[in-house]
């Protein structure tokens, strides 16, 4: 006989959860006080948003479900940005809420809100837990559908009724991860006879291709075969930039030389591709392209992504099974002058008296970072920049939200890399969505963290500026007033700096980044 709420950790326990990120509540004191006796750290963030964002990163860059925890009402309804972010970003995420007690959830009460089925839309699954003899098989559903392929969110509600009841149900035991089988020798085939055919084969490397950790496999099919690669936004590293194959990712390019590849193609392999990633209709707007889709599950319905063969299996078992199957093909000399141009501007340094500007800061940052240290970015113009100007050498080293693609991910994003790796972290944000969760540095200082905040400040919520200038010539609601960040990031006890000269960005990014401790670096753009 335990309590309901020491049972609910023990299950979190034996799932291999270290952390909960979490704001506490009443209707949670049973749980909090079990996560106080446990072997798991629960850690008070300053936003729910926030703690969704942490859950949602660390099972980005772990394969492991990311825990976040609120309680009923606005806890629940601040929550759910985050787990729609892991929903859409395909991350593996349980979020748990609690709730009033049941005798009131028939009748109007307060804080209470029909919170399973608001979250029904933005998760694999989710449920609340009405008799606590359900726990262990709630939990260990929620945590198995979270990271089966395709990962995603869940959601459990926990009554604070059901919380304090004593119970009798033991721990359900975790198994080997379900696996998809190996895909079947008649698309095998059809798709090397496709490949074969083509005359400009190419590779799109999605999500998948990183989440599945398949890098490796892609890698070896690349160089066997010879064919060039360009990535998503999100699946940036799956293949290193280093290689010759690589065209980095779409829109790369002074004038977008990956797309001119793109529209080049005849024959695309599609690994791990999420149309939410990035619309089709970009890359095959006449549906003329012959598409090989590869993934753990069958392609959306799209009339612009309508494969020819669909290889729905395990994505590392299927590049091998290609590399196997095919010969050498034309290789990328079909667009290595496209590559060459590609790689000179991504690599170009800015001109002493040259205003400040993204692009010209990347890379100085790349060069200050090592080839597995972690940049994550948040969303805004400064995310487009580095999506396509920004080169990355391994997998899940640039972390880039494409699916739902909220603002205020990165510095929670950076908590939960920085906990969770051994590997320097930088955080790229612009002002805008900066502030929206720049509470979560007392989260980052209170933890005793070290890393770097790199903060693009236009006072502008500059890509709506873009676009909008872009469609009417003009701009509207998108300005913005800005606190001085130096002294923003000197009240939390962290370091601030503004350089002023291309030289000083250079430097200040490489004594940051090298750095411990928690730095801000503002670049004012231009």
């Amino acid at each position: 006989m335990m309590k309901a709420s020491d049972l609910l950790v023990r299950c979190l326990e034996e799932e291999g959860v270290e952390y909960v990120f979490g704001l506490p509540g009443e209707e949670l004191e049973d749980l909090l006080f079990s996560l106080r006796e446990s072997e798991i750290t629960f850690i008070p963030v300053r936003h729910e948003q926030g703690a969704a964002f942490m859950a949602d990163v660390h099972g980005r860059l772990t394969g492991e479900a990311g825990v976040c925890l609120a309680t009923l009402g606005p806890g629940a309804t601040n929550l759910i940005t985050g787990v729609a972010d892991a929903h859409l970003d395909k991350s593996p995420l349980v979020a748990i809420t609690g709730q009033g007690g049941r005798e009131r959830l028939h009748k109007e009460s307060h804080q209470a809100l029909d919170i399973v089925h608001m979250f029904e839309p933005v998760v694999k699954w989710n449920s609340q837990i009405t008799d606590a003899e359900t726990i262990p098989e709630s939990v260990r559903k929620a945590f198995k559908l979270a990271e089966f392929e395709k990962p995603g969110a869940t959601h459990l509600e926990f009554p604070e009724d059901v919380a304090d009841e004593d119970v009798t149900a033991s721990v359900l035991p975790t198994r080997p991860r379900v696996r998809r089988p190996d895909p079947d020798r008649d698309s095998l085939t059809r798709a090397t006879d496709l490949v074969e055919a083509a005359e400009s084969p190419l590779v799109l490397a999605g999500n998948g291709a990183v989440r599945t950790r398949a890098a490796r496999r892609l890698r070896q099919l690349v160089e066997h075969v010879g064919m060039p690669v360009i990535a998503t936004y999100m699946g940036k590293g799956a293949v290193s930039d280093r290689l010759d194959a690589s065209l980095l990712t779409l829109n790369s390019g002074p004038v977008g030389e990956a797309a001119s590849a793109m529209d080049r193609a005849d024959c695309v392999i599609a690994v791990g591709y999420d149309i939410a990633e990035h619309d089709p209709k970009s890359w095959n707007p006449d549906r003329d392209k012959t598409v090989i889709h590869v993934d753990h599950e069958p392609a959306e319905v799209y009339e612009h992504y309508n494969p020819d063969v669909e290889l729905v299996a395990d994505i590392s078992a299927t590049l091998d099974e290609l590399r196997e199957r095919l010969d050498s093909v034309e290789g990328p000399e079909w667009c290595s002058g496209l590559r060459e141009r590609i790689v000179e501007d991504v690599s170009r340094k800015p001109d002493a008296d040259e205003p400040f500007s993204v692009k010209r800061t990347l890379p100085y940052l790349r060069e200050a970072m090592a080839d597995g240290d972690v940049l994550i970015s948040d969303v805004g113009s400064h995310k487009m920049a580095i999506a396509r100007h920004f080169p990355s050498y391994e997998p899940n080293t640039c972390i880039i939200s494409n699916g739902l693609a909220s603002m205020g991910i990165a510095v929670p994003g950076g908590i939960a890399a920085d906990l969770a790796l051994e590997t320097n972290v930088v955080v790229a944000t612009g002002d805008g969505g900066f502030l929206m969760n720049a509470a979560e540095i007392e989260t980052a200082t209170r933890l005793d963290l070290g890393f770097t905040i790199v903060v693009f400040n236009d006072d502008d919520y500059g890509l709506i500026s873009e676009k909008q200038v872009e469609h009417t010539g003009e701009q509207f609601g998108t300005g913005l007033t800005n606190p001085d960040f130096v002294t923003f990031a000197e009240s939390f006890g962290i370091e601030g700096h503004r350089p002023e000269t291309w030289t000083a960005v250079k430097s200040t990014l490489e004594d940051a980044i090298a750095s411990d401790e928690m730095v801000l670096v503002e670049i004012p753009l231009a």
